[in-house]
């Protein structure tokens, strides 16, 4: 997968999606915010991103001092804006190089993580667009699979500092994509031992195992939809799900 066209493509769609339709549409899936609210953090997100990777920093930049960081009020400028972002994301990453060094939510990471993490943070925003506006979301069982990938790394790392882990000791928990062509990419297997948390893309039963469409797993796993509202097949203690979902925001 081209993870650079598919930021450019799926930003395009969120884009697409939003265009002429309420600004004030409240997004369930995101308290309080407004789709007004979830276009301008989309854009500027990457506005955000392409500043941290063009100016090598070691530091986040904050929010306010995001450069041109508000989307014009006219709808078409707006697009465009909103368009800008990843290819400004890809300019300063070819400018700094892919493998320098810059502050990331997951510690100095080379340049090029951003590609990856924003492509999925569109992606997501795309579902809450979508759910908000009643519209179909659809997404391809590759890029989903990934995004669910992603997700589970930054979850992991995100437990090393958390005093209470998404899963207790002992625990495991089973993903598996029903998408054909998938192969091993499609499933996951989290535990939690002597070692820590860790995953792979090990096939396993797990404590609790979850089975449908990469695309509905990705909703679920990043809490947009209740299992009960997807195509999946819960095996085992869901306590452990719960568990889980209760444990990972982010």
């Amino acid at each position: 997968m081209d993870l650079r066209a598919a930021l450019l493509d799926q930003t395009q769609a969120f884009g697409e999606l939003v265009r002429g339709a309420d600004p004030l549409t409240p997004i369930p899936t995101c308290p309080d915010w407004t789709l007004k609210q979830l276009f301008r953090h989309v854009g500027r997100g990457t506005r955000w991103a392409a500043q941290i990777i063009s100016e090598r920093r070691n530091e986040p930049v904050n929010p306010r001092e995001v450069r041109n960081g508000k989307p014009p009020d006219d709808l078409d400028a707006a697009i465009d804006w909103l368009n800008a972002g990843p290819h400004a994301v890809i300019t300063a990453i070819d400018q700094v190089g892919s493998d320098a060094r810059v502050w990331t939510a997951a510690g100095m990471r080379p340049a090029g993580w951003w590609i990856r993490r924003l492509l999925h943070e569109v992606a997501v925003h795309r579902a809450d667009a979508a759910l908000a506006l009643g519209a179909d979301y659809d997404v391809s069982p590759d890029l989903a699979a990934d995004a669910i990938s992603e997700w589970i790394e930054l979850m992991v790392l995100q437990a090393t500092r958390q005093t209470t882990p998404p899963l207790e000791r002992g625990r495991t928990l089973h993903l598996h994509a029903t998408d054909a062509g998938l192969g091993p990419t499609g499933e996951w297997t989290i535990a939690h031992d002597d070692g820590g948390l860790s995953w792979t893309h090990d096939h396993g039963k797990g404590d609790v195992a979850l089975r449908g469409p990469a695309k509905d797993l990705l909703l679920a796993v990043v809490r947009r939809r209740p299992v009960t509202e997807l195509d999946i097949e819960v095996f085992g203690d869901s306590d452990v799900w719960d568990g889980w979902l209760e444990r990972t925001p982010f």
